[in-house]
């Protein structure tokens, strides 16, 4: 009966840390900032973005002298729930946003194949 109680529990364990890199928000952060009511703008500082969606996935240098006439950064953050009905920002697509300098200048969804 020992041994039972010893494989449930470190099966328990195992299923519960395939979870662990999700952070739910505390009561406090729900009420401060709820889901969907932030949203990140054009003409943000790197800051303001940052202290709204975290930090972001991917960070690349892109440059298209043709569009832009120069070098950007691109930050990406992955869409990680896609059956989410509505846009939720980036909790529900990929986006990338484009920083000239510290401003963003611009939001871009990225279509999931």
């Amino acid at each position: 009966m020992n041994s039972f109680k010893l494989v449930l529990a470190l099966i328990s364990i195992l299923s519960l840390t395939g979870c662990a890199d999700i952070t739910l928000p505390t009561p406090k952060e729900i009420i401060q900032r709820p889901i969907g009511t932030d949203s990140v703008k054009i003409g943000m500082s790197r800051d303001e973005v940052k202290e709204i969606w975290g930090v972001p996935d991917q960070v690349n240098q892109v440059e298209d002298k043709e569009l832009w006439g120069g070098q950007r950064t691109e930050w990406v953050y992955r869409g990680r729930y896609s059956a989410v009905p509505v846009d939720a920002g980036f909790l529900s697509r990929t986006k990338k946003l484009y920083f000239d300098g510290d401003n963003l200048t611009n939001i871009v969804d990225v279509k999931e194949e």
